[in-house]
């Protein structure tokens, strides 16, 4: 069992024997074809990081109720799913960190159960994260061009109906995608996913900021404060490439390995490619413990909720 146990079915192609694969990796030569060695510990540190910033972001929403509405729910929703991908990189770790030092001596069919459990856990979250990434652009985009008419379009019962029926779709497509991984039309399923969330996000976004900056400079023209107008579109822009850009860095190299899985899995240097696995596998949890920074602690009432969450004031 090696971490993320669902990911390593995806580790190198499964229509390639392993002496291609070797061939084709010492064919490739060169030292960046050795992979990276990324120690257990890593992925340790980082899912706890990522376990306690996202049950503070539960907690701090679950308290206080004036955050208890639809965009919030879908931020609290967020951060369930990157705290179900923490606890599964975490159980997986540690049990891995036992076996390895001997302390812990499990069965091999036990191990499997093991396997499944938490192949069906983390696919699972992934899939439900990459779709609440999607949701919470649609909320927002809604909020700002639909801002008089929001309360009436998203209501809380809307709000239920979509988060319960992504996480109904998570579980379906785990349960597919581990059943039928290795068949091509699940992966290109999963790519054509992703591709579909970022150009969602990127043309949300950049229509909100389009508008914003209009906004901006309308008022400006007004007031004569071009310095104040050009400041402003700056730090939105800013904001734009840092929510797009990390989302696009996160889970860009992971849905490019499935890409090459599918057009080119005997390539040598696609085989170079796939030996960074481990990299790709550690931006993905990475995402988890930055997605806090980005879409929750920014607002300044779950912040001061946060603050008396860690300061047990209940």
């Amino acid at each position: 069992m090696s971490t993320l146990a669902p990911l390593r079915l995806l580790r190198e192609p499964w229509n390639a024997s392993e002496s291609n694969q070797s061939n084709a990796t010492a064919g490739a030569g060169g030292a960046w074809c050795q992979g990276l060695d990324v120690p257990n510990e890593l992925f340790l540190t980082l899912g706890l990081v990522s376990l306690v910033e996202n049950l503070l972001v539960v907690a701090a929403i679950l308290k206080n109720r004036n955050l208890h509405s639809p965009m919030y729910y879908f931020i609290c929703c967020l951060a369930v799913s990157d705290m179900l991908v923490s606890v599964s990189n975490l159980a997986e770790t540690l049990f891995m960190l036992l076996m390895e030092h001997g302390v812990l001596v499990i069965r091999a069919s036990v191990i499997r159960h093991m396997d499944k459990v938490i192949n069906m856990l983390i696919c699972s979250s992934v899939v439900s994260s990459l779709s609440f990434l999607g949701v919470i652009a649609v909320d927002r985009y809604i909020t700002i061009f639909y801002a008089l008419r929001y309360h009436s379009i998203m209501t809380l019962q809307r709000a239920m109906v979509t988060m319960a029926s992504v996480w109904l779709a998570s579980t379906v497509s785990s349960t597919v995608f581990i059943t039928y991984y290795h068949n091509n039309a699940i992966l290109l399923c999963l790519i054509g996913f992703f591709l579909f969330v970022l150009v969602l996000m990127l043309v949300l976004y950049i229509h909100m900021f389009a508008l914003a900056r209009h906004h901006l400079r309308s008022i400006s023209s007004q007031q004569k404060q071009p310095t104040v107008y050009r400041s402003s579109s700056l730090k939105g822009a800013f904001t734009l490439t840092i929510l797009l850009g990390v989302f696009f860095i996160c889970w860009g190299p992971f849905f490019f390995h499935l890409i090459l899985i599918v057009t080119c899995p005997t390539n040598p240097f696609c085989t170079c490619f796939f030996s960074y696995f481990n990299l790709f596998l550690i931006l993905i949890v990475c995402n988890s413990v930055v997605d806090p920074l980005i879409y929750a602690f920014r607002s300044q009432e779950l912040r001061r909720t946060l603050w008396e969450v860690v300061l047990c004031s209940w």
